[in-house]
């Protein structure tokens, strides 16, 4: 018998949404580290189509980032890739993805993995209520992080709404995207920041060199 459907058993699944511009070390670690705590039985990756705060400018374009975490978690039998954000016309709301995401996995209990960072924006989210009626935040911490800042953002969310955030400490989280992209452009090394896979296609296809 299908888990989703046994007496008294409910598949957890991990969404982590990101622009991935590039996917990094610290991505991986929070996603596994995540899975592993929370019992989750896979991490669906699922890169930014149109971000809302972003533009086509300030990103790299979807075919490259898809290809960037496809070699990032390939490694990993618990992690998976989808371009469910692509296929959608407009901007990536997080609201859409989750809906549809119970729709493509119905009966399943949806963890989403981002950073505090993230999460200390989460009230200006499109229909944040209803986000988190369908599934639970992790938001993913660095070391040192202050959670007074993190309690002090969500202060409007009543008990229930408050109880589906979590926080989950991550070392790795000290990497970023943008530091990553501002060494390439500065040509600094940028070996150990993330996959072996992800380095070569960065210079392969040269990007963040402009």
């Amino acid at each position: 018998m299908d888990k989703t459907t046994s007496k008294g058993y409910t598949k957890r699944i991990g969404l982590m949404g990101g622009t991935f511009d590039p996917i990094h070390h610290g991505h991986l670690v929070a996603a596994e580290v995540a899975r592993f705590e929370f019992g989750l039985e896979k991490v669906i990756f699922i890169p930014a189509g149109i971000p809302p705060h972003k533009t086509r400018k300030d990103i790299s374009p979807f075919a490259h980032r898809l290809e960037m975490t496809g070699r990032a978690v390939v490694s990993n039998p618990f992690f998976t890739v989808s371009d469910l954000e692509i296929k959608r016309e407009g901007s990536s709301f997080t609201i859409d993805t989750v809906r549809e995401m119970c729709r493509l996995l119905p009966g399943s209990e949806f963890y989403f993995i981002t950073g505090a960072d993230a999460v200390l924006e989460i009230l200006t989210w499109r229909n944040v209520i209803g986000l988190l009626e369908l599934c639970c935040f992790i938001a993913a911490t660095r070391p040192g992080f202050k959670l007074e800042s993190l309690n002090k953002s969500l202060n409007h969310l009543n008990h229930q709404q408050l109880s589906k955030i979590k926080t989950l400490e991550v070392p790795a989280l000290a990497i970023s995207s943008t530091d990553i992209r501002k060494r390439v452009q500065e040509g600094r090394t940028i070996k150990y920041l993330l996959p072996e896979k992800v380095e070569e296609y960065i210079y392969l296809k040269r990007l963040y060199k402009c």
